[in-house]
């Protein structure tokens, strides 16, 4: 449909997971896990969640109002529909997980209950899966009490109580009793759908107000926090620990432009972010989920040489094609499966792997501590930083056509070296730690004399360079410039200048492989938050970051990007590097629990 917008809510449980549209529609879900075909994919169609195929929809008859929110502290979605003359139905959708024998029970399984809350609602119920990249529909197998969808490549099933006539001919019926969807792998369900739908949900209800329980969440913004780590939470495919950036694909940065990406891989720079999130809040069994992820890649390469992204399970290789049976958002193509920024040169994920590592040398909590063979691995990577420090790379924004000396990527090859010279001492490895130091040191002095340029007075996106990047806003927080010092003050108010505009930030204004970036880049306004309270202007960064927190959409959630002219969201969603941002700022400014109660 023309209005269809990233007003979505997402649910999943580690293992699958579906975005859900505000009428309550499935529009997006890939099965059997977050980066495979896209089963329900209604969201890359120019009919939105009225595309005949890949979407599962509740079409109640006159409706008038719709309403979707999350139950309190879970990744469960109720939508209330209601018609013109007052009858109302609620819907539920959520992916079963919680405690059983032992583990986390996350089955590839998607569940959806319809009750009527009042009078004789009549709906139609689409369920309208596709397959092939949206080129064609399953074959239907219709069972007793089920329907079962067979393609090429993955069979499962719907299991169900309500009758199948209507829902193989997208009839009208009347609902006048609750009725429960099990969508799972192609086995049989001995419970009754009802029964297990229910069960499952209370469990799964349980199994997320325990984990939220656990979180040491700020005194602040305690709500936008938890519905930010669950997101996160729910962005990560636990049979390998990867973080994905995004659960979509070719949502475009900005309309009509071509930059329309695949984001369901593992990004080593942005999965660091995530992981810092999570940790600051206590959730330490994803960090070390990812860093066990991180442990099976580096030890595949020996060498040291890592790619910036990598697949869900590990694959190196993520070659890019187009999917010819989606239009796009909005009919906005090309849908693109794959990602070939796995090819480029990215030298910042040398930084980011140690800065992840870092925690399993410091971290008490942690059931396997880092130790000297560990440390041994990541010198590799720290050689690796040396020998690629102050040579040219596609930066972290992914530049297809040109290479530069990009500062960000200078600076976490040093936060590298730094980090391994702290981490040497800490193990007690004196000469070690003495020479990544003096490593660290002259990669320093060399990124403050070559980033900056003096007559912009401002440190520069790359080395004797002219252009401003917002990444130059996160130079304090990995500590090689202090806030307060001359220099970084005056970056900020270059940044300030030419940059933001109001509460967004560009990530930089100069052209690039697709012209001059129209859209300005949601994380880059929390990095701004954090620049201004470590400056000292907290009132502000306060004041900005409540505006941007009334930027989410109406499940609470974040895109990549924002339009700043009329506020909408564009981007790959739920965008983890945006959800990330609630985070930090929150823990930053937020009142402390002592001075408060």
């Amino acid at each position: 449909m023309s209005g269809a917008d990233l007003d979505l809510a997402v649910i999943g449980n580690c293992q699958v997971s579906a975005l859900i549209d505000a009428r309550g529609r499935i529009v997006w879900a890939c099965l059997p896990r977050p980066d495979a075909d896209p089963v329900f994919c209604a969201l890359l169609r120019p009919e939105g969640g009225d595309a005949a195929s890949g979407v599962f929809a509740v079409d109640l008859r006159g409706l008038a109002t719709h309403r979707r929110s999350y139950e309190r502290n879970t990744a469960i979605v109720e939508t209330l529909l209601t018609d013109v003359a007052g009858n109302a139905v609620r819907i539920t959708d959520f992916c079963p997980r919680f405690r059983s024998r032992g583990r986390n029970y996350r089955p590839m399984a998607l569940v959806r209950m319809i009750e009527p809350l009042a009078g004789r609602p009549i709906l139609t119920v689409r369920l309208r899966p596709a397959h092939g990249e949206g080129l064609g529909e399953p074959q239907r197998v219709p069972g007793s009490h089920h329907i079962r969808f067979i393609s090429p490549r993955l069979a499962y099933r719907v299991t169900t109580n309500a009758s199948l006539a209507p829902l193989l001919e997208q009839s009208a019926m009347v609902l006048d009793a609750p009725l429960a969807f099990v969508l799972a792998p192609d086995e049989t369900i001995e419970e009754t759908p009802l029964g297990l739908a229910r069960h499952w949900l209370e469990e799964t209800r349980q199994y997320w107000r325990e984990w939220t329980r656990g979180l040491a969440v700020p005194f602040d913004w305690q709500p936008e926090v938890i519905r930010a780590a669950i997101t996160l939470k729910l962005c990560t495919y636990e049979d390998t620990g990867a973080v994905l950036a995004a659960l979509t694909t070719s949502v475009p940065e900005i309309a009509d432009s071509g930059r329309n990406w695949d984001y369901r891989y593992c990004w080593l720079r942005d999965s660091f972010f995530v992981i810092l999130a999570l940790n600051r809040l206590g959730a330490t069994n994803t960090m070390e989920g990812y860093l066990r992820y991180l442990d099976q890649i580096v030890a595949r390469n020996p060498g040291g040489d890592l790619q910036p992204l990598y697949g869900i399970s590990g694959e190196a290789h993520i070659e890019e094609r187009l999917a010819g049976g989606l239009a796009g958002y909005r009919g906005m193509g090309p849908v693109r499966i794959g990602n070939l920024a796995y090819r480029q040169a990215q030298h910042d994920v040398y930084g980011a792997v140690v800065l992840a590592a870092r925690q399993l040398f410091f971290d008490q909590r942690l059931t396997r501590p880092g130790d000297a063979s560990l440390f041994a691995r990541m010198e590799a990577l720290g050689e690796r930083s040396l020998k690629m420090f102050g040579a040219p790379d596609a930066g972290p924004w992914e530049f297809r056509g040109t290479e530069r000396v990009h500062t960000f990527s200078a600076v976490m090859c040093w936060a590298a070296c730094d980090r391994l010279a702290r981490i040497a001492a800490h193990l007690g490895i004196g000469g070690r730690a003495a020479a990544w130091r003096a490593s660290a040191e002259a990669m320093r002095g060399e990124i403050l004399a070559r980033a900056w340029n003096e007559s912009r007075q401002s440190f520069t996106g790359a080395f004797e360079g002219e252009d401003l990047d917002a990444t130059a806003l996160l130079m304090p927080e990995f500590g090689i410039i202090e806030a307060g010092d001359p220099r970084f003050a005056a970056t900020l108010s270059a940044i300030e200048r030419e940059l933001v505009r109001g509460d967004l930030v560009y990530r930089y204004r100069h052209a690039d492989d697709f012209g001059v970036p129209a859209n300005t880049f949601t994380m880059c306004s929390f990095w701004y938050v954090n620049a201004l309270a470590a400056v000292g202007r907290v009132t502000e960064a306060r004041e900005i970051f409540e505006s941007l927190l009334r930027r989410r959409n109406g499940a609470g959630l974040l895109s990549e990007d924002i339009d700043p002219v009329s506020g909408e969201q564009w981007g790959n969603f739920p965008q983890t590097y945006s959800m990330v941002g609630i985070i930090t700022c929150a823990t930053r400014l937020s009142r402390s629990w002592e001075a408060m109660l």
